[in-house]
């Protein structure tokens, strides 16, 4: 079996040689783009297993990258963002990218979102349901248990749950889940977000002021994940 390949698109000679060690030895065929000319090119002449898009690139915008490629592709893309860029973060996950990594970045967290987006990839989609531990998510029943016991959650508790488990371990930005659950007129209304998510919580979650499956992306988003994952 050929190993997994990445693209890794970064204008930074140090970025990218740093990222072919780490991808390399976790045993991934890397290949490199410095532009987003070349990362198209590359794109379009031998499209990867996934991409590890810098944000930032000397002739053009990772977001654009990331338009461009959901337009004919599912291909799983982690972002790079430099610490600060918050609004890009957005941006790109808006744009249609599955996760970002903050530089500087630690390699067991890069190679943990590229798992994670690799196994989303070659997941089937569509199962009706969502096993967390002792969490389960019956998407066709609309019911949620925890160790066997019914949670009882309101109709929009349990939108906001479906949309997050459908993108599970993937962060879901504000305005995608206010448009998911609320229509597409919606994508300001973050205090919605943040009333609701505390009240899923106190339902789903042992201590909620330190939750282990609906994690908060302070200023982005919000994520659902397996515990033991």
């Amino acid at each position: 079996m050929s190993s997994p390949r990445v693209l890794v698109v970064d204008d930074e000679p140090q970025i990218v040689r740093g990222l072919k060690i780490i991808l390399r030895d976790a045993g991934y065929a890397v290949e490199a783009a410095h532009n987003k000319a070349e990362a198209m090119a590359a794109l379009a002449l031998r499209p990867p297993d996934a991409l590890v898009l810098d944000l930032v690139l000397p002739d053009g915008q990772g977001v654009e990258v990331c338009r461009e490629v959901r337009s004919w592709s599912r291909l799983p893309i982690v972002v790079l963002s430099a610490v600060g860029d918050e609004r890009e973060k957005v941006r790109a996950l808006d744009a249609g990218a599955d996760d970002y990594v903050t530089k500087p970045f630690g390699s067991d967290e890069l190679l943990a979102r590229l798992r994670a987006v690799l196994r989303r990839s070659t997941e089937a989609t569509g199962s009706p349901r969502i096993e967390l531990g002792d969490l389960t998510i019956d998407l066709a029943d609309r019911r949620v248990t925890r160790a066997g016991e019914e949670i009882h959650l309101t109709p929009i508790e349990f939108e906001l749950l479906r949309v997050l488990g459908q993108h599970l371990s993937r962060l879901v930005t504000h305005r995608q889940l206010l448009q998911a659950v609320w229509g597409p007129e919606y994508g300001e209304e973050t205090h919605y977000l943040r009333v609701h998510v505390a009240h899923i919580r106190a339902k789903l979650e042992a201590d909620p002021s330190r939750p282990q499956y609906l994690i908060t992306e302070p200023g982005v988003g919000y994520r659902l994940r397996d515990p033991a994952a």
